[in-house]
């Protein structure tokens, strides 16, 4: 099918923000400027006063998390995992991590996200059904816990996860391996997630550095702070690394970060909740880490909304460097969007540009947050909000238009995530 959005404001990749046409045919944007005379779109969106931007990478969160959204606030990392996190999540079934993953589709959807990366526990093949039915891109991956005494188990369910739905959809989903954390994983297991990822050729997404207790126990146990040693193990070896966090690294951590070509997800609204740190993420850009943006689960942020981790990054660093340059308001934006794209392995994405995929959220700027209209890109970052969202598409395919979803049914999805919390919380 081809598409036509007219007369609106685009943000192109060097930040200009022209008024302009948006051609797309099939899943790929065939041209913006001016409509050649024989493009006739089967259907044409009306893009007066609105902004077009890429759709929003989410480079790390665990969606059924939704579940416990508000259920365990105001705690430490450890405290908030062993004693609140972890108990609940043991009483998960197959139906809860759906309905918790469809409230993460429709907040996802409504906030201008269009691909997200996934770390969670069992079932996430109903996180595969779920990401299929919103008709969004999710990079998958099977949350394994190795010193659990079903470790093995976690593995071959990740294992079978990438059977099953690597490339499903018309190759919308994609399913990377999830050893959860070094603290969770001993030396020897993350041995053998590296053996079954790299014979699949799957990348890995990994907690890493992300509270000082974790790199402090590290030094105890090991003598060596975590990347030091999960690097020996062969798990960086394949061609895509994500590590979620890397709030406490030194320039060994960010040798080994480069080294291995390993991405950064940079979650600021969870670790500033959880109180971890701030990442070096000034730094990490200057030395050309690839720095995505995550807003990790909906029991620590507590919501998803990119836009906001967008606004976090270009306002945390400024003030924790004591520089108004740190991370400039285009750059957060390509965190959410172009690097979130590299940082997940999704290819020709995040970009608005020819060629690229047609993954593209528009901005109602009818709003009084967006006047006066001196710079469209700073308006988005630091005066607006996701209720400017007003459609999304995603492939190519409108998944929202003047706000109305079109692959979610809102009203049942909220129904059900209450009706399963209820349950999982007496």
């Amino acid at each position: 099918m081809k598409l036509l959005i007219k007369d609106v404001y685009v943000v192109l990749p060097d930040g200009t923000t022209p008024l302009t046409n948006i051609m797309v045919e099939g899943n790929q944007i065939a041209g913006i400027g001016e409509v050649p005379a024989d493009f006739r779109p089967a259907k044409v969106i009306d893009g007066k006063n609105h902004l077009a931007t890429p759709g929003f990478v989410n480079a790390h969160t665990h969606t059924a998390m939704t579940l416990t959204r508000s259920y365990a606030d105001d705690m430490a990392l450890m405290e908030w995992l062993n004693d609140k996190v972890w108990p609940i999540e043991a009483k998960l079934n197959e139906e809860d991590i759906y309905w918790g993953a469809m409230l993460a589709m429709v907040e996802m959807v409504r906030s201008g996200t269009t691909t997200f990366a996934d770390m969670y526990g069992p079932y996430m093949n109903r996180v595969a059904e779920a990401t299929m039915d919103a008709g969004l891109r999710g990079v998958l991956s099977r949350g394994i816990i190795g010193a659990a005494p079903d470790g093995e188990k976690k593995l071959e369910e990740n294992i079978e996860l990438y059977k099953d739905y690597n490339g499903a959809n018309n190759g919308l989903i994609t399913v990377m391996f999830g050893p959860h954390a070094p603290y969770t994983c001993p030396p020897e297991f993350l041995k053998k997630v590296a053996a079954a990822a790299q014979k699949l050729g799957a990348g890995i997404h990994m907690h890493m550095h992300e509270t000082k207790t974790e790199v402090e126990d590290s030094l105890k146990q090991y003598g060596r702070r975590p990347f030091a040693w999960v690097a020996e193990t062969g798990i960086f070896d394949g061609d895509l690394n994500l590590a979620a966090h890397c709030v406490h690294l030194d320039d060994e951590d960010i040798a080994i970060l480069k080294k291995y070509k390993i991405s950064v997800a940079h979650n600021p609204g969870s670790n500033m909740k959880l109180a971890s740190g701030v990442a070096p993420v000034p730094r990490l850009l200057k030395e050309g880490v690839v720095t995505a943006l995550g807003t990790d689960g909906a029991s620590s942020n507590n919501n998803l909304d990119m836009l906001e981790e967008v606004n976090l990054a270009a306002m945390l660093h400024k003030v924790n460097e004591y520089d108004p340059l740190a991370v400039p308001a285009f750059e957060a934006l390509k965190m959410g969007t172009e690097y979130g794209a590299k940082a997940v392995g999704i290819e020709k994405a995040g970009r608005l540009e020819k060629g690229c995929k047609a993954d593209i959220t528009l901005w109602d700027m009818n709003s009084p947050a967006w006047f006066p209209r001196n710079n469209l890109v700073s308006l988005l970052v630091y005066a607006a909000n996701s209720s400017s969202v007003d459609t999304v598409i995603c492939d190519g395919k409108v998944i929202m238009e003047n706000n109305e979803l079109k692959t979610l049914d809102e009203e049942r999805i909220c129904y059900e995530a209450q009706r399963c919390a209820e349950r999982l919380t007496k």
